[in-house]
């Protein structure tokens, strides 16, 4: 009977530090995330969904965060995940990509206004559709940046709840909407999750990466987004063009980093409660439907200019993650520098216009 006792107690206090391990552990919630995720993408690849590795792993966790689960991705595993995912994208690099982008130019111009446009938009929608004070739906409809959106949102006192829930909708909607616009445009979203070739060996995986976070050192110092991310991709692009060892990621490497990147975007969720979600669904829903629309009608104009697919310079334009973006061109065979480059001037313009609108505002008032 003792003995038995002391089984069960043995047996209690392991489910204990067990529970205790995933749940208050940050290495703990990124497996336990990681499993959703992985569950999000076998269950969209059954079900034939574009991108299942992305679209798949941000719905599951989403789902899984806002029914309570503590869901998050230890950052030392996201910046592998980021390097990975800036080398995979890096290798599509080639001198025909290179030739283009010499008309790249009216593209960030373009973009450039797109993004002034759809932040009037949105802002007016939010402010007269659905209550927003002035300056908090200036920053609820912003078309990205979303970290400076909630720094800003936290320093001025503004709704951060509201502004953070309405920009989520905003970032997992778009990373959703964006691959069955393409696939309604004629895209073959069957492709590879990296480009065709040889895998790289091992030696050659551990130079690019070292060599990518020194990159990526040099680029955050001139505050450049997503630095490991570019920083890998401008390595690898130069490693490709200048013809060292060409190569690409090893789909074993490749594929979970998509699957952790989809993880990432649905963790977007973690703790917001239903009734926050509720209040503000149909405002993020409002901000997607102009960005998507907004998006559209700028890419067709730039796509007839440029002699490129409309569907392309939709990913290129479209207002969703800066990652997100980047590694869906892969699959949609999207020159990788021209939607890094076109998100990047979003991010830059984004940086220079939300403080001179939310100061303006603070001066007339």
């Amino acid at each position: 009977m003792r003995l038995s006792g002391w089984l069960c107690k043995g047996q209690g206090d392991s489910d204990l530090m067990m529970n205790s391990f995933f749940d208050s552990s940050p290495i703990g919630r990124t497996l336990i995330t990681l499993v959703v995720a992985a569950a999000g993408a076998v269950l969209a690849y059954w079900l034939n969904v574009p991108v299942y590795m992305l679209t798949g792993p941000a719905m599951a966790v989403s789902l899984a965060g806002l029914g309570g689960l503590r869901v998050e991705i230890d950052p030392r595993f996201r910046d592998v995940c980021f390097v990975v995912l800036g080398l995979t994208v890096g290798a599509g690099f080639s001198a025909e990509a290179l030739a283009t982008m010499v008309r790249w130019p009216l593209a960030f111009g373009v973009i450039s206004l797109l993004t002034w446009v759809t932040m009037l938009t949105c802002r007016a929608v939010l402010e007269r559709g659905f209550g927003f004070a002035r300056d908090t739906a200036l920053l609820a409809g912003a078309p990205g940046h979303l970290s400076f959106v909630i720094a800003m949102a936290e320093s001025s006192g503004r709704d951060v709840v509201r502004i953070s829930v309405t920009q989520s909708v905003r970032l997992l909607l778009l990373t959703l909407v964006v691959p069955f616009v393409a696939l309604a445009m004629g895209v073959d979203l069957s492709g590879a999750v990296t480009p065709q070739g040889t895998a790289w060996p091992l030696w050659v995986l551990v130079i690019l990466a070292g060599l990518a976070v020194i990159a990526s050192r040099l680029l955050n110092r001139w505050r450049v987004p997503a630095p490991l991310l570019i920083g890998a991709m401008l390595v690898t692009g130069a490693w490709q063009l200048g013809g060292v060892s060409e190569g690409v990621m090893p789909l074993w490497l490749a594929l979970p980093a998509y699957v952790a990147l989809g993880a990432l975007i649905g963790t977007r969720f973690s703790g917001i409660t239903a009734d926050d979600l509720l209040r503000n669904l149909a405002a993020g829903l409002a901000i997607s439907a102009v960005a998507v629309v907004v998006s559209g009608i700028a890419a067709v104009a730039v796509a007839a200019a440029l002699g490129m697919p409309a569907s392309h310079v939709l990913l290129a334009f479209a207002p969703g993650g800066l990652e997100t973006m980047i590694a869906m061109g892969v699959v949609l065979g999207v020159a990788p520098g021209f939607v890094a480059a076109c998100h990047i001037t979003r991010l830059m313009v984004l940086s220079v216009l939300l403080p001179v609108m939310a100061r303006d505002r603070s001066a007339r008032r």
